[in-house]
């Protein structure tokens, strides 16, 4: 299935709701996404993987080598609504702690706003959630 990207800007931050797999084959054109807005002079940037069923190693790659290259930019890439085995992937990965996560996009595109108050995603909660189901 090829990986789906919708657009849309929230208060100058755009959203980009990702429909299908994150793989080898597919995360060039995320990637490739991502550069178009930094060139455009958009720096602020949310990734909706709500839709999202599988990530592999160069997706994530991918997502890591947006994140750095928005944040020299001085932008910031986020990440939004992942589900059971993404939030794993970035536990296992450890990049839970390098990428900001949330459960709802207005948080996300909140915490672009340093005066407005956010909710980020609680991982443990979601891992402790998801083993009592």
């Amino acid at each position: 299935m090829p990986l789906d990207i919708a657009e849309s800007v929230r208060e100058d931050v755009v959203i980009l709701t990702l429909k299908g797999r994150l793989t080898l084959g597919e995360s060039n054109i995320v990637r490739e996404r991502i550069a178009q807005l930094s060139a455009a002079g958009k720096h602020n940037v949310v990734v909706d993987l709500g839709g999202v069923e599988y990530i592999d190693s160069t997706g994530l790659g991918i997502l890591v080598i947006c994140f750095t290259s928005l944040k020299k930019q001085g932008g910031a890439l986020k990440l939004v609504n992942p589900n059971k085995r993404n939030v794993e992937l970035l536990l296992l990965t450890k990049l839970h702690t390098v990428f900001e996560v949330f459960t709802e996009v207005q948080d996300a595109v909140n915490s672009f706003f340093p005066d407005r108050q956010i909710k980020h995603f609680d991982i443990l909660s979601f891992v402790q959630q998801q083993g009592d189901s």
